[in-house]
């Protein structure tokens, strides 16, 4: 028998609850677990961003997490997972493959960095490269989900979902993905 799409859409619930602490526990549990163990190079995961840039990034960083806490209440408790259809065709099973596609990579960039410092190769750079860009294509197909979202739920929380999905996505598809690779010395 066919799940109904209540039922569907419990699961869909379920799944992105899960993903977000599972996954939130893998990200930061990869930083610390990297720091902890590498103290002598954790200032070598700059890679080569200019010290000019660093204060960007400090402040994006706390922006971003901030802005996670914005859109994922939203995404979680003002859109209705039964009747969400997202770029006018998909339902709310979109929003924990997209979170999925941002926190699985996320958990395995500060490791593979780590390992690319003590042992440079090209493989291990085109890895951390694919993992950066997992994280961007996820952060701006999230963004672009929240806004396509039909029904809206609340309009504040709305405008503000896409705020913080905006600002999550400059951290993770420019700085990280693009402004850090460019600078990290491979």
């Amino acid at each position: 028998m066919r799940p109904t799409a209540e039922q569907d859409a419990t699961r869909a619930r379920v799944w992105l609850a899960l993903i977000n602490v599972l996954g939130g526990i893998a990200v930061l549990g990869s930083y610390v677990v990297g720091i902890a163990s590498h103290p002598e190079t954790t200032g070598q995961v700059w890679g080569g961003v200019p010290e000019s840039l660093r204060p960007v990034y400090t402040i994006s960083m706390f922006t971003a997490a901030a802005g996670y806490f914005l859109f994922t209440p939203y995404v979680f408790f003002s859109l209705s997972p039964p009747d969400v259809r997202v770029f006018g065709r998909y339902s709310y099973a979109i929003f924990p493959a997209l979170y999925a596609c941002i926190l699985v990579p996320s958990a395995v960039w500060m490791p593979l960095t780590f390992e690319m410092i003590e042992s440079p190769g090209p493989v291990l750079w085109a890895s951390i490269r694919t993992v950066l860009f997992l994280v961007g294509l996820g952060s701006v197909g999230l963004v672009a989900a929240i806004v396509s979202a039909q029904p809206q739920g609340s309009s504040l929380a709305r405008r503000l979902a896409i705020l913080g999905a905006l600002l999550f996505t400059w951290q993770t598809a420019v700085l990280d993905a693009l402004v850090w690779t460019a600078y990290f010395p491979f």
